[in-house]
């Protein structure tokens, strides 16, 4: 259903269901929600990961049928339920990368959206295929839209129509689209990155963005906050006198690549 692993400081969650390409059923909501909300203390980044062919094909079929039958309360309760998790992936106080192969279709373009960085490999494909069903991303729509905006949203919602790796770059849905078999070193680069930053400037940083619209006084005190914090100061001073600041963790190797 979910496969969890902790290496060093990044935890490595990955989608298994892949005799239905990944896709969510009650049970995987639920503990992929509770996975991303009790992040383990020590954790920095979060790599969001697909088992198979396919990152993760949107709502299991059974699931949605079961849900045809709901009443109205059952229904807003169901699909509530699905929008905590893609707010539990933005809220995510450690970066979060989205690792994308194969299919990202409905939902999974919701993870994609919701995750703080994501990268593709060429054959990635993707849609907003919830019209093919004569449904809407509706629990989506509040990640998806200040990603790629409302015009790509609208051509893209209304047709349903699948569209590639390139486009979606094109749209800012991706940030980066590597060669198939290269996904994972593209990941590891991001992962250095994000592993020689300050830990608390990350999350801080992170909520520069997922805080809306900030006052530029707010915007001051909380570089004010971040210049007086202890994580601050031994920033700065490592970069003045030319040495590794102490927050900064190695990335470490799987079980497999070590000597």
């Amino acid at each position: 259903m979910l496969l969890s692993e902790v290496r060093g400081a990044v935890l490595h969650l990955t989608l298994d269901r892949p005799e239905v390409r990944n896709a969510f059923n009650d049970e995987l909501i639920s503990v992929l929600t509770q996975a991303f909300r009790q992040t383990p203390a020590g954790v920095r980044a979060v790599v969001l990961a697909g088992n198979g062919p396919s990152f993760c094909a949107g709502g299991d079929l059974e699931w949605m049928r079961k849900a045809s039958q709901y009443t109205d309360e059952e229904n807003v309760r169901d699909a509530m339920h699905l929008g905590r998790l893609f707010k539990a992936v933005a809220e995510c106080p450690a970066a979060v990368i989205a690792a994308v192969q194969g299919a990202a279709y409905g939902g999974g373009c919701g993870l994609v959206a919701a995750a703080d960085i994501a990268i593709a490999a060429a054959d990635a494909k993707f849609a907003f295929s919830e019209v093919k069903l004569g449904l809407i991303p509706g629990t989506i729509s509040g990640f998806v839209i200040p990603k790629i905006g409302a015009g790509h949203a609208r051509a893209l919602f209304v047709t349903g129509e699948p569209f590639d790796s390139a486009h979606a770059l094109n749209i800012g849905l991706v940030h980066e689209v590597v060669a198939v078999g290269e996904l994972a070193a593209a990941v590891d680069r991001k992962l250095r990155h994000v592993l020689a930053s300050g830990p608390e400037a990350v999350r801080a940083a992170k909520h520069l963005v997922l805080d809306g619209d900030l006052t530029l006084d707010e915007c001051a005190r909380r570089l004010a906050r971040a210049r007086a914090s202890k994580e601050g100061r031994e920033g700065v001073a490592a970069f003045l006198e030319k040495r590794k600041a102490t927050f900064v963790d190695e990335l470490e190797a799987e079980p497999a690549q070590r000597a």
